[in-house]
């Protein structure tokens, strides 16, 4: 059972093409199973999250950590009363139109779009599931509900939510014009965003040698469970001490979400999903947590984003990026796919690029240049 601030699929504001219900699906199971059969979802698997594809097997990728957020989310949501199912589709989509490299690729394609309306994975997102997957006969894009597509969107500049609210009054640009909030779903998939990706950038940055154990002692929000671990079972070390610690600090941040959430929804009196709208956002973490999931993101910064081996291997792949720009906007026939026909020529290369998975991307730079920048 839901609650009654919780999204019903029943009351859905619908899709931008009209379609008939599925008579065994609600709306948001539809459109969580068109994400995870669509072609931008497949390809994440090959995207960067931290480390590029090739520097390991087992490091996170945009699709991993996409099913660890939708994880994450429906464990919240449901003591909460939230719709599940869309919470998963907003998950599974969120990154869907993430470049190849990480946020290295997102700012390299932004300065090369600098004169051409820039370049945002959120937007991006949206631009994937509303027009560049081609699956249906009668439209482009996934045709996707309202509410899945307002979660995907969550950031957006008074700009763009300017262009979006021209060419779609009312639509998913409206609130950030109006200064209301996306559905309690959406909310929740912000916060399950960053709580899957500090938890394991932590492990992707202990196996890959950059980070150290004991540089997480000085980390408050991790280090008091991996305490709790060792006093429950001394002789845990290594990896299973890893393990466990970061097990317990998940469970810590998905407990403190529910109990400050609760306590918020119950203190505003909201009772129905557009009084959620109307409030200040809801989904929260405690004061406390937020400090400490503060500092923690503040550490990863400092100690493995910027770490100067990730800086140098991210220093490569923006120059593959802009490379590949350059050489699609003077030569677009190079691209495939009908791209090169567009008119929109520099956006049109910006859609290609996005699309890429890093090992494409690193493979048609090295064919259309000669030169091998990455691994």
């Amino acid at each position: 059972m839901t609650a009654p601030y919780a999204s019903d699929p029943d009351l859905s504001r619908g899709r931008r093409h009209p379609e008939a219900p599925a008579p065994t699906r609600t709306e948001f199971q539809r459109d969580r199973d068109r994400i995870v059969h669509s072609t931008a979802f497949r390809r994440l698997v090959y995207k960067t999250q931290v480390f590029l594809n090739h520097e390991g097997d087992l490091f996170r990728t945009r699709m991993t950590h996409s099913l660890e957020v939708a994880q994450l989310g429906r464990s919240i949501a449901r003591p909460l009363g939230l719709d599940e199912d869309l919470v998963e589709a907003i998950a599974l989509a969120h990154d869907l139109g993430h470049t190849p490299f990480g946020h290295a690729g997102q700012d390299a394609l932004n300065e090369c779009m600098r004169g051409y309306g820039g370049f945002e994975h959120n937007l991006q997102s949206l631009r994937v599931v509303d027009r560049l997957e081609e699956r249906y006969p009668e439209y482009d894009g996934l045709n996707l509900s309202f509410e899945t597509r307002e979660g995907i969107l969550k950031h957006c500049s008074r700009a763009n939510a300017q262009k979006l609210e021209a060419a779609e009054p009312g639509g998913v640009g409206r609130r950030f014009l109006d200064g209301t909030q996306p559905s309690l779903e959406a909310q929740l998939c912000n916060l399950a965003d960053e709580i899957a990706y500090n938890a394991h950038d932590i492990d992707d940055g202990v196996r890959s040698g950059l980070l150290a154990l004991e540089q997480l002692e000085t980390v408050e929000l991790f280090e008091r469970f991996r305490r709790e671990a060792l006093a429950e079972h001394p002789h845990l070390h290594g990896r299973r001490l890893l393990y466990e610690s970061i097990r317990r600090m998940l469970s810590a941040q998905v407990y403190d979400v529910i109990d400050a959430t609760a306590q918020a929804l119950a203190a505003g009196g909201i009772d129905s999903a557009n009084a959620a709208r109307r409030a200040a956002p809801l989904v929260r973490f405690s004061a406390a947590m937020q400090a400490q999931s503060g500092a923690l993101k503040q550490f990863l910064l400092h100690n493995l984003y910027r770490h100067p081996q990730v800086m140098a291997t991210m220093d490569g792949a923006r120059q593959v990026v802009r490379e590949l720009f350059e050489a699609y906007v003077a030569e677009p026939a190079r691209m495939g796919g009908g791209f090169d026909e567009r008119p929109d020529r520099e956006r049109a290369v910006a859609d290609y690029i996005a699309g890429m998975t890093d090992r494409f991307a690193a493979h048609e730079h090295e064919r259309l240049t000669g030169r091998r920048l990455l691994p």
